[in-house]
């Protein structure tokens, strides 16, 4: 079966309510990585009730579609699929309990080629339940491998977004390297993403991973720590928006090195594997406001 545009398009989505609480919020700052230090003042804020803040990236977690592509009815080939980026703009700061309003629609359905695949895109917006604030908008990049050639003249597909920029040339102007832990999987998954493949070996190795390796959205999460405490001054406010493409997973016990480059209003990143010298997360750009 294959993809069927129009259906796509039309798909209809579960409006989600979701409410949070504040150890929801410390559960995902832990699970980042962040307070290992646990004498780090700025990492405490986002772990500790007291003043407490919250990690902008946590709404990847809340309200999220989840494995909405599995269904026989998309035509998508479920097992080929990978996340392929994952775009971010924070509209307002989060509380550090609340309940949201998660909407998605697919906005996207670009048709790469017979042998080239293609990308479904889904755009969800977050607003504050009480008030009906805009919180967050996040656009998700699928690439469906084995699913592109549906195209055709009366129904050509949509456009790709916006190529994400180039890693800058030269030294980073910022550099953050970040222990990760041997079951760092393990314990993201509590945020909500208990694909097997990230806690059981036969599953990883069924998937063709020696061994499970851990959430693309960890490692954008710890993307997000570094981009907070080297280029916002710990305010979570002034991270305006994350975006980043998805070159490589991360096998759980590996060092993450974020290097970022100021550019102007911008700072421009990319996440290695430190042991295997390997671009785990490429293409990043963030726009940083100044509050």
């Amino acid at each position: 079966m294959a993809i069927d545009y129009c259906k796509l398009k039309q798909w209809d989505f579960f409006e989600q309510v979701s409410p949070y609480v504040e150890s929801d919020c410390i559960r995902y700052a832990l699970s980042l990585g962040m307070a290992s230090d646990p004498l780090d003042e700025g990492d405490l804020r986002y772990v500790h009730e007291e003043g407490m803040l919250v990690v902008p990236t946590f709404l990847a977690t809340v309200g999220a579609p989840g494995a909405w592509a599995s269904n026989p009815r998309t035509g998508i080939d479920w097992m080929q699929i990978l996340h392929g980026e994952h775009r971010m703009r924070f509209h307002a700061a989060l509380p550090a309990a609340g309940t949201v309003r998660s909407k998605t629609r697919v906005s996207r359905v670009v048709d790469k080629g017979a042998a080239k695949g293609a990308l479904v895109v889904t755009e969800r917006s977050i607003t504050d339940q009480a008030s009906g604030e805009l919180l967050a908008t996040v656009e998700h990049v699928s690439f469906c491998r084995a699913d592109g050639g549906f195209a055709t003249a009366g129904k050509p597909g949509d456009a790709p977004l916006d190529a994400l920029p180039a890693t800058p040339q030269g030294e980073p102007d910022m550099v953050m390297e970040m222990p990760t832990l041997p079951n760092a999987a393990l314990l993201y998954r509590l945020n909500g993403d208990r694909n097997p493949i990230h806690a059981l070996p036969a599953a990883a190795r069924k998937a063709g991973f020696e061994r499970p390796i851990l959430h693309g959205l960890c490692t954008y999460g710890m993307a997000a720590r570094a981009i907070l405490k080297h280029a916002c001054g710990g305010v979570p406010a002034r991270l305006a928006s994350l975006a980043a493409r998805f070159s490589s997973p991360v096998v759980p016990g590996e060092t993450l090195r974020a290097e970022m480059w100021r550019i102007e209003d911008q700072v421009r990143f990319r996440v290695l594997a430190v042991e295997r010298a390997v671009v785990v997360l490429s293409n990043g750009v963030a726009d940083i406001l100044h509050v």
